[in-house]
Parts: C-alpha cells; structure tokens; sequence
C-alpha cells in the first residue's frame, strides 16, 4: 500500500484504492452476502416477509441433501469439473512447453494469435460453434463415416460434448498462467539434466513440473471453478443424463421461482468448490499467494 502511494502520490493512489474498494463490495461482498441472505430465509409471499415466519434457518440447505437426483447431479458437478481440469491440463501442458521452451517468436504470436481470436467471439456463439460440429448430422460424423471409423452417426451430444466444449472454453486460462511459469524457466536447468542422464518423462518430473507447480495451480484453480459454474455448455450440449448444477440453480430462479432455494443451490456450490480448490492446493503444497500471483 505505501508503495503505492510513494509511486502515484496521495490523490491519485486514493482514487485507485477507492475504486478496488467500490468494485469489491458492489460486485463481491454485496451480491454474496445478498445471496447467503436469501439462502436462510424462506419463500414467502410478499405480504409475509418480515413477518413471523420470515425467519432464518437451514431448511434450503438440507432439502439438498434429502433430494437425492439434485444430491447426485451435485457430485457429478464437481468430479466432472475436476476431470475438466485434469482434460485442460493435458491438453495445456505440452503445448505450454513448446511455446515456452521451443517455439520461436514468430510462431509463438502465430500460435497464441490463433487461440486467442476465436475467443473474441461470444461464448455462446462458440458453443453453438460445438453444437453444430457434433450434431448427428454435423461435420464430426460425416469425417468419421467418410474415412470408414464408424459405420452409423453417432450421438456426441452428453457428457462427451460437454466435456469437448468445456476444455475448449477454457483453455486460454490453463495454457497461458503454465506458458508464463514454464517461459521463466532457465533452458541451462533442462540441458544440465539431459547432460546428466535424465530421461524427458524425468526432466519434466522433477524439473519443469516443480518449477511451474504454482501456474498448474492457478490454471486448474480458474478451469475447475469456470467449469463448476458453467452453464451455457451444459445447456446447449448437454442431455436428460448430463444435467450440470447449475442447470437445477438456474431452474430454481427462472422456473420455480423460488429463488431462496436457488441462492441456498449455488451458496453449496460456492463453498464446496472453495473447499476443493483449497484441498487441491494444500495437497500440491502450492501457497494462495502463489496462485494470486
């Protein structure tokens, strides 16, 4: 903080540290505390709000326990975000290396230009993007049935279209916190492990992994926690079978109108996706500094 206010001096600095401070509670605090709010009052009518049986309690929250179909749909949620993750990480991870440690200049602006304008593009354009590409009669079978791979269209839809989409969709906030840990990693360290006998499985073991743990984290702390809330994927590439969370939320809101169950719905997903990234974190011995980093 001091150092801010040595380097912009005291108006200016003020200004910066009120404005953090407006975004925070306007768009943070306010909207969380709100919805914690919501989620321990029941749904009344109007005309009975603040009233006796307007009262706090935890009946939102334990209905999810005893709904067994929304209970299970919520474990999916968070396994299949974790497996996301994990997808995002392989798919990252050598193409993060490439670009950090063997790529030239031109073909890192060449490979990054090329991920980064389909990103330009609104989120549910791209998925409609996937929806056509894996429709039963999209591009994917046709390719497959020309070359003789399968023999009848085959329907991606479900959670192998959500899963494509969703490793798709956040991509960009795996590859590059991985590319700017592994482009800080001096090329003498992997040449003096090869010189000393180090297969490429053991460099990257104890050397390339170690050192870039801390933007691993961060890229599957952001992919997990996008994922766990995603709705527009699940939505539109979804079936019956593949139901995400936030799809059960969104019907609590805008079809059931019961927005206090709602609220109590994404309070037990917030916190028990902030539970698993820090257990995450604690077993990769990764600090919360470093992921703020």
């Amino acid at each position: 903080m001091s150092e801010l206010y040595n380097r912009f001096g005291s108006p200016l600095a003020t200004l910066f540290v009120a404005l953090v401070a407006a975004w925070l509670i306007g768009m943070v605090l306010a909207p969380n505390l709100m919805m914690i709010d919501y989620a321990l009052r029941p749904n009344l009518p109007p005309a009975e709000i603040g009233g006796p049986r307007d009262v706090y309690s935890l009946d939102n929250i334990t209905y999810l326990a005893g709904e067994a179909s929304h209970r299970s749909i919520f474990l999916k949620t968070i396994w299949a975000s974790g497996l996301v993750a994990f997808l995002t990480l392989i798919v990252c991870y050598p193409l993060a290396f490439w670009l950090a440690q063997n790529a030239t200049r031109k073909q890192v602006a060449i490979v990054l230009l090329a991920l980064t304008i389909p990103f330009w593009i609104n989120e549910v354009l791209r998925t409609l993007a996937w929806y056509i590409l894996l429709a039963f009669r999209g591009p994917l079978n046709a390719f497959l049935l020309s070359t003789g791979i399968i023999d009848q269209p085959v329907r991606w839809y479900g959670d192998p279209g959500v899963l494509a989409g969703m490793v798709y969709a956040y991509i960009l906030f795996m590859l590059f916190p991985i590319y700017n840990s592994i482009e800080s990693l001096e090329k003498s360290q992997i040449e003096a492990a090869r010189d000393l006998g180090a297969s490429t499985a053991r460099i990257h073991a104890r050397v390339v992994v170690p050192h870039a743990k801390a933007g691993i984290a961060t890229g599957c702390v952001f992919t997990f926690m996008l994922a766990a809330g995603s709705y527009v994927a699940p939505a539109l590439l979804g079936a019956p079978g593949s139901r995400w969370f936030t799809q059960i939320i969104y019907n609590w809101f805008f079809e059931g109108g019961d927005w206090n169950r709602g609220a109590a719905y994404a309070l037990v997903l917030l916190v028990l996706c902030l539970c698993a990234v820090f257990l995450a974190l604690k077993v990769a011995r990764v600090d919360l500094t470093e992921v703020a980093k």
